[in-house]
């Protein structure tokens, strides 16, 4: 309750800031619009149904790029844990795409893959892949040494050992990547709604940018970061029921 009353003690703070600002004349309704107004826009938009729709939408889109992530960064992160040699074979390439940013990539995925859902979600998973392998990978190859000499004492198989001793020694970074993870999907899915998409918080900001409508700007902003956090939220909430230990007590 404490936390909850100073983060509220805060939004209120930011919120007559930015009425003075607005009260000011400094900056013109067009420029910056007065919290009335945009909160008025928000129920006219969430009234008619279009601001469910667009969140809906880009809900979607961000769900199945970052599943699709969390697989692929899954699957390397375990090989390239598990197995370092065979990390030769691809780390090139995933070095090389780590510092390509995503967004230089948009007019090849529209060449490649059109401009339907397909490349939106591909370009979800250029954004989130590559935390989450990352810290996978850290996860498998910081295992406790004495504890896979245990393993290799009870004369544990190399699948065993993985299940019993590696697996639950990297679940706090797999958790800890995942999360991060899916931070950058709600960041991506900006870039990801510029091409050519039809629906969506994006495409909510960019259409309201080519109308001029700050307000509805605004608003497609805070509706994103308020989603974000309450997704942030529900999966630290799921982990702390479905973990133990260290993540548990880390969690914040």
């Amino acid at each position: 309750m404490k936390r909850f009353i100073e983060s509220a003690a805060v939004v209120v703070v930011l919120l007559v800031l930015w009425h003075f600002a607005r009260q000011s004349g400094r900056w013109t309704e067009y420029i910056l619009p007065g919290p009335l107004r945009v909160w008025n826009t928000f129920w006219d938009m969430a009234g008619d149904g279009s601001l469910l729709k667009h969140t809906l939408s880009s809900l979607a889109r961000v769900f199945y790029g970052f599943s699709a992530a969390f697989i692929l960064a899954f699957v390397l992160g375990t090989l390239a844990g598990v197995f370092p040699r065979s990390a030769s074979f691809y780390s090139p390439i995933v070095e090389f795409l780590r510092n390509v940013p995503p967004m230089s990539l948009i007019p090849l995925l529209i060449l490649w893959f059109g401009i339907g859902e397909r490349s939106k979600i591909i370009f979800i998973v250029l954004t989130s892949f590559f935390p989450m392998f990352l810290s996978i990978q850290k996860g498998f190859a910081s295992c406790d040494i004495k504890l896979l000499e245990v393993g290799s004492a009870f004369s544990f198989s190399r699948w065993q050992r993985f299940r019993r001793i590696m697996l639950p020694a990297a679940v706090p970074d797999i958790l800890v990547g995942m999360r991060v993870g899916l931070g950058f999907s709600w960041r991506a899915i900006i870039g990801a709604e510029m091409i050519a998409a039809a629906g969506g918080l994006g495409y909510m900001i960019l259409h309201a940018q080519q109308i001029s409508r700050s307000d509805r700007v605004i608003v497609g902003i805070f509706v994103i970061g308020t989603v974000g956090c309450l997704c942030n939220w529900l999966f630290s909430f799921a982990m702390k029921r479905l973990t133990w230990g260290g993540v548990n007590d880390s969690w914040s």
